[in-house]
């Protein structure tokens, strides 16, 4: 039986509407029925006030069908890499070779274009570029963190990357003083570097006031000036970085 015949649904569940992915959501501070599209994981959200409302969720997500197909092919085609193609990494342009060796970023000492040089074609190609890519976001993204982290005062946290969906970075600080955590999305090195800069003042804020009240904001202006151009250029091309490599 389809999920959508079923009677009884829970929180998370995934239903295929017409080819489309829709994921079941109870938010208790919703007052109706809802959907929404979810850029960053290419999937519609049906969001129901409780869990008994799940059902009705689930109808109106089929009742809806004409839209939600509307809604994702408005996102970005998916991007897969292959040699010869010219990418960004914080900004820079950076050509895509297919070599016989290990996968690498090549930087031209006569200061032309940097290449990524890779083993394989299709999606094994497209993996080892990105596996270069991420070492590449979490060299800059370190430096800029003790950059900024220097300047406040806090203590170097750690710095990881992941393939985060929801967030561009997370931080949590360590008890009494002590360097805390930062794990950043490893996409934010294919945004421009001021908007990757940005991301990563913005979670060293987070070392001194882990909220987003007056005194952080505060800080971030202090660190990188007026934040509200970078916020929108992530919004508005947050779903193309998600589909980069896709």
């Amino acid at each position: 039986m389809s999920l959508l015949g079923r009677s009884q649904f829970s929180d998370g569940d995934r239903l295929d509407v017409a080819g489309a992915a829709v994921r079941l959501k109870v938010n208790g501070r919703a007052r109706r029925v809802s959907l929404r599209l979810d850029r960053t994981r290419r999937e519609i959200v049906a969001t129901a006030p409780s869990q008994r409302r799940l059902p009705e969720a689930a109808a109106f997500a089929r009742e809806r069908a004409g839209w939600i197909a509307a809604r994702l092919a408005e996102l970005p085609a998916a991007a897969p890499l292959s040699p010869g193609m010219l990418i960004e990494v914080f900004g820079r342009p950076v050509r895509l070779e297919q070599s016989a060796g290990r996968a690498r970023w090549i930087e031209p000492v006569d200061g032309s274009t940097p290449r990524i040089t890779a083993m394989g074609e299709g999606e094994g190609f497209s993996r080892a570029v990105i596996l270069v890519i991420r070492k590449r976001a979490l060299e800059v993204l370190t430096e800029r963190t003790r950059h900024y982290a220097l300047k406040l005062g806090a203590p170097m946290p750690k710095v990881s990357v992941a393939d985060a969906k929801s967030r561009w970075g997370s931080c949590k600080p360590g008890p009494r003083g002590t360097a805390g955590v930062i794990r950043y999305s490893w996409r934010l090195a294919l945004a421009p570097f001021e908007v990757a800069d940005y991301v990563a003042a913005h979670e060293c804020a987070h070392l001194l006031e882990l909220n987003h009240g007056p005194r952080f904001w505060a800080h971030v202006r202090d660190l990188v000036g007026d934040e509200r151009r970078f916020r929108a250029w992530l919004r508005a091309e947050g779903a193309r970085l998600h589909a980069f490599g896709k």
